[in-house]
């Protein structure tokens, strides 16, 4: 897909100057990924052994009932939020450690195979001349998870691999870790939306719209 891209990657709600088709797409877009994010995980959980039939909070398809708080809020401010966590039962894994990795993982790999099958679909509209928007957001936004789950701060995959593999368990200090670490990254991702992009930024954002460049071509 040539040319200029339709709005900012990572994009960003400013208000009075984001037009309104670019914040409706980018709505559809966040509930887009938090729905694949949070089911992406619960698939993960439940195939490595973590079976919870009647599970209120595994493979209903509601995106209502995954929207997290803060992670909403991180979304319409910074641009880059996160789904409610979904509960896992690590003593139900063979490998705890490693399947609780893997299952944390999947939730940006959902985002990324999201981000590929968007960019399909935009790349099919764009050759039928129509308005190809909302699956251009919905892959900006979808790489943008992808790539942020590298910030090692919970509740990020990131976050998980750091926990599981250098903290002690059920240390004072990982609860802390855990409890702290989304209002640690709501805190961070502030920063480096009135710092410009200076603090991660500068790291992530240019995966980003290289990821998003790729997926467009």
């Amino acid at each position: 897909m040539e040319g200029r891209p339709l709005f900012p990657i990572p994009f960003l709600l400013r208000p009075g100057e984001v037009a309104l088709d670019d914040g409706v797409a980018f709505c559809v877009a966040v509930l887009v990924a938090v729905l694949v994010n949070a089911e992406g995980q619960a698939f993960a959980a439940t195939l490595l052994g973590d079976k919870r039939p009647g599970a209120k909070d595994r493979l209903h398809f509601n995106v209502f009932l995954h929207l997290d708080v803060l992670g909403t809020l991180s979304f319409l401010a910074t641009g880059m939020g996160w789904a409610k966590t979904i509960a896992v039962d690590p003593a139900k894994f063979k490998y705890p450690a490693l399947s609780l990795v893997l299952t944390r993982a999947a939730g940006p790999f959902a985002n990324f195979l999201m981000a590929n099958i968007a960019g399909s679909l935009a790349w099919l509209l764009k050759s039928l001349s129509l308005d190809p928007r909302v699956f251009l957001m919905v892959l900006a936004v979808n790489v943008t998870v992808a790539i942020y789950n590298l910030v090692p701060l919970m509740p990020m995959a990131a976050g998980t691999l750091f926990s599981v593999f250098l903290i002690p368990k059920d240390s004072r200090l990982e609860q802390t870790y855990r409890q702290a670490g989304p209002y640690l990254l709501l805190g961070l991702l502030l920063v480096d939306r009135f710092s410009d992009g200076d603090i991660i930024g500068k790291f992530l954002a240019p995966l980003v719209r290289d990821l998003f460049t790729l997926l467009t071509t």
